[in-house]
């Protein structure tokens, strides 16, 4: 066989029934990325004599004697092709794990391609933009500035690593390869609950190939939390590596170590599991009552009532409820569902771990390497010095990766048998074992009078954790912030962190907030309805404003600062923004029109503890290295964080040299979350620089003899009084007596700020099919000062688009046995291009952020009020209220066929 990939010749063979993809990376074209191995989302793009086709679904052999173009021969940097050029000026990608196999689509399109785009990318998905900034690069609309020095802040420019991911040079976590690496793939339970009564591991190894079968009395007996956060107390230590109960469905039970995926992969199939079946139970109300089958022992020191399989309980109450619905004129309540919703990241979760020196590395994609290296360190008994933890860029994350569930197996495997390790999931396993938003009942009761002024606010929420804590305890307190958004003399909030047979909920954007948003807001726009009030107006009389207390779960004090009345500008806003938009025709005579609104509050960092250290040093070479544990992962901190720097150093982007998430080159960081990335890591960032620039004034005011008032920073001079000293002089000087320009700063995610979001929608409903067509989509937004208005604005889109996946599209199917019935991309279906409306972004200018520079992340917030004002939308277009996720177009006709037969008089 010839194989001829970007004009090079190859004379390697592929493995019989191997697919094109994994031939091309293992060919070191690692440009070809992998995120579904079905043919769903198109990252592994190339082109096959100039056509562009799915490698992963693509056999290799196809491929003999034919032009095989990847990414790496399209363009490289410094000589880009014009469509990478395009993608990195609009810029066309966040996280960038897609942007290749874009590319290779959208450097293939026709005039007429380009005028449909909606068909022509329907073979390529993205979870980070929303497509906006896909079809900007795909249309030519340049997004990125340059900076003047010390101008960075304010201004769109573009990411550090731009020009790597458009040419598809940027590394993600597994685009390596080690010598003698060994890949580790794991059997998962097909029961949901079961004790191993047995493994017989012979059959295992006996496959040509396998190293090593694990089962858990091969692993550490240690207890630990695989959720993310600095104090780990905030979360239960319920979980083994690997256990001998099993919980859910898709739970590991055996590791395999073998020389190839497929060996392991084949030795997974020879184990024989003995099961001594338990009953299991799915659902959280069940689950607490009596007689349930109960998940964990009676004397786990972590769940607060293990025999009704309560993780965790929250009753709080201000005022008096009884009191206030007795004053009130109108009550509603209502109870309101939200399900499982999976991150799709196309990256999946992976880990390479290896011994150098006696250290164990670990190579992973995770939101948080430094907090990864603590529960590693525990889980191995290893001191700090005995191990590193670092990210590549990381391929999407959006909570999914603020947990540790590939890297213990992986420095597992790299401990005991002294080789490299690789431990990468696949898509069906992201859905069926990966930690998807915690399923949620709510049930909220309101009283008003006439006027609409709220009397009282009760709410009661009962998550479904799943088999593990995880983030159950954390998500339930912060769902308290749903309550937090309207004032109102008498509220009290009840909730349940419930165990049960199901896979493990975690962190997932708006963190515990997004379903008690859809239910509070829905509600409050039923009450509206109820006093025959505008749904606006009724938020209007009742939002929190400055000088009052965001009151929650307790009156007592914390560390918010609330100084301006942003809310109200956001729902001013969108209100503004739909009226302009009142008159749009509806699409004919069978659509019903609809209008819907809902806002949201969120604080700017986590309650727990949030800690990040930046070190900033002036290199011999007159360019600054900016050295912060955050990850990347498209939420864009990376950029801010030499934005900022560059603005306090009187300096350029380019002059900023970024070291990021490795615990051996750069400070702890709690991790890339909650917003946190720019809010506490770029605070410490702005102190770090600020501690250089004064460090360099100070010792040019000396050189010179000028008072440090009368210095200033340029980009390569210091100018002392009338005098300008170059700065490679000063640097020189500085050398020879031993000092260096160099400064560590640390910050904490306190004091912290609120961000405002309203979100609008204007739809349109088919009466006869029930599809939902979005005519118009408005968010405002409160991100405070603007460190970089296009990534601000990217954020909201993407947040929005998962917002309306959320809401509309995506379920995570579970069948009677606890079983997934929908493990892939096609099935569970995330938004595609056509999905996705463009969003007006309204941004609302504030102040009171003591974020970097007044500034607010907003990566998290923005999808919060997305699906209560669709919704609300619904409602407003059908006059049929619907009460749980997701709005699906057969759900929809059921109940509007439903709603016309009440209304005829018809039985049928």
């Amino acid at each position: 066989m010839s194989y001829l990939v970007n004009g090079r010749s190859f004379t390697e063979e592929p493995a019989p029934g191997q697919c094109l993809r994994t031939f091309l990376r293992s060919l070191g074209h690692y440009g070809v990325k992998k995120g579904c191995d079905a043919g769903d989302c198109g990252a592994c793009t190339v082109w096959l004599d100039g056509d562009p086709v799915h490698s992963c679904i693509t056999p290799a052999f196809r491929a003999d004697g034919h032009e095989v173009t990847t990414i790496e021969g399209l363009g490289a940097p410094g000589d880009l092709h014009p469509v990478q050029r395009e993608f990195r000026d609009a810029p066309g990608f966040q996280c960038g794990f897609c942007t290749a196999g874009m590319i290779m689509t959208s450097a293939t399109f026709t005039d007429a391609q380009r005028a449909d785009l909606p068909r022509a990318l329907k073979g390529n998905l993205c979870r980070c933009t929303g497509y906006r900034a896909i079809e900007d690069a795909v249309r030519g609309v340049v997004g990125v500035a340059g900076a003047a020095p010390g101008k960075a802040v304010g201004t769109s420019v573009g990411a550090p690593a731009a020009d790597d991911v458009v040419t598809g040079r940027a590394e993600f976590t597994m685009d390596t390869r080690l010598d003698g690496m060994l890949h580790l793939k794991v059997l998962h339970s097909p029961h949901a609950h079961a004790r191993i009564v047995s493994v017989d591991k012979s059959a295992a190894l006996a496959v040509p190939g396998v190293r090593r079968v694990y089962t858990w009395q091969d692993v550490p007996r240690r207890r630990f939390t695989t959720a993310i956060h600095t104090d780990h107390l905030v979360d239960p230590d319920d979980t083994f590596i690997l256990d001998d109960t099993i919980r859910f469905v898709g739970q590991r039970v055996v590791a395999v170590l073998a020389d190839t995926v497929g060996a392991a992969e084949e030795g997974c199939r020879k184990v024989v599991v003995e099961y001594e079946v338990l009953p299991a139970v799915f659902d959280a109300e069940a689950a607490m009552a009596e007689g349930a089958p109960q998940l964990h022992d009676t004397d786990d020191p972590f769940a607060l009532d293990p025999v009704h399989n309560v993780l965790l309980e929250i009753h709080s109450h201000i005022g008096d409820v009884d009191t206030g619905f007795a004053e009130a004129d109108v009550i509603h309540e209502g109870t309101y569902s939200s399900p499982r919703v999976q991150h799709a990241h196309l990256e999946t979760h992976g880990s390479i771990a290896w011994l150098e020196n006696g250290r164990l590395n670990v190579r992973t994609s995770s939101q948080s390497p430094s907090i990864a290296k603590v529960k590693l360190a525990h889980l191995f008994a290893l001191r700090p010095d005995q191990l590193r933890v670092f990210c590549k860029r990381v391929g999407g994350g959006f909570g999914g990766k603020q947990e540790v569930i590939s890297e213990d197996l992986a420095a597992l495997a790299a401990l005991d048998t002294g080789r490299p390790v690789c431990f990468e999931y696949t898509r069906e396993e992201e859905f069926t074992t990966a930690s998807p938003r915690h399923p949620m009942t709510l049930t909220v009761k309101l009283g008003a009078k006439a006027d609409g002024t709220l009397t009282a606010f009760q709410v009661r929420n009962v998550s479904n954790t799943g088999a593990y804590g995880n983030h159950g305890g954390e998500t339930l307190y912060a769902g308290g912030a749903a309550v937090m958004i309207y004032r109102c003399p008498h509220k009290k909030y009840d909730a349940y962190s419930v165990y049960t047979n199901t896979v493990p909920s975690g962190a997932l954007r708006g963190y515990g907030m997004t379903q008690p948003a859809f239910a509070v807001e829905s509600a409050m726009d039923e009450l509206a309805r109820a006093l025959h009030l505008d749904p606006l107006e009724l938020r209007r009389r009742n939002i929190v404003r400055p000088g009052e207390p965001l009151v929650a779960l307790h009156d007592g004090p914390d560390d918010v600062s609330f100084t301006e009345d942003s809310l109200a500008k956001c729902i001013d806003r969108v209100g503004e923004a739909l009226a302009r938009t009142a008159g749009q025709a509806s699409p004919g005579p069978e659509w019903l029109v609809g209008t819907g609104v809902a806002s949201s509050l969120h604080e700017t960092a986590p309650p727990t503890e949030h800690i990040s250290e930046a070190w900033v040093t002036l290199g011999d070479d007159l360019v600054y290295e900016l050295a912060v544990g955050t990850v990347e992962f498209g939420e864009g901190t990376s950029t801010a964080h030499v934005q900022i720097a560059a603005g306090q150093l009187g300096t350029t982007p380019s002059r900023i040299r970024l070291v990021q998430s490795d615990t051996d080159r750069t400070g702890f960081d709690t991790g890339a979350f909650a917003s946190a990335g720019l809010f506490v890591s770029g605070n410490a960032v702005l102190r770090a620089a600020d501690a250089v620039r004064d460090r360099i004034l100070e010792y040019a005011a000396a050189y010179t003899g000028v008072h440090p008032v009368l210095c200033s920073l340029g980009e390569e001079d210091v100018f002392c009084g009338d005098r300008r000293v170059p700065l490679a002089e000063l640097v020189a000087s500085a050398r020879t007596r031993g000092i260096r320009f160099t400064a560590a700063r640390k910050a904490y995610g306190s004091p912290r700020s609120v961000t405002s979001n309203t979100q609008g929608f204007r739809i349109a409903v088919h009466r006869v099919t029930g599809e939902i067509r979005i005519l118009h989509s408005v968010q405002a937004a409160d991100a405070g000062a603007i460190i970089n208005p296009a990534q601000v604005r990217g954020q909201v889109e993407g947040g929005v688009a998962q917002g309306i996946g959320f809401a509309l599209t995506e379920n995570h199917h579970i069948d009677a046995d606890g079983v997934m019935v929908n493990p892939n991309l096609r099935n569970y279906r995330i938004p595609t291009y056509a999905d996705i409306p463009r969003t007006d972004v309204l941004l609302v200018a504030s102040t009171d952020s003591v974020g970097p520079l007044r500034s607010k992340g907003m990566a998290e917030c923005c999808i919060n009020p997305v699906a209560p004002a669709l919704a609300n939308a619904l409602h407003d277009a059908t006059g049929v209220r619907f009460r749980s996720l997701p709005l699906t177009p057969e759900r929809i006709y059921s109940r509007l066929i439903e709603k016309q037969s009440v209304s005829t008089g018809s039985d049928s």
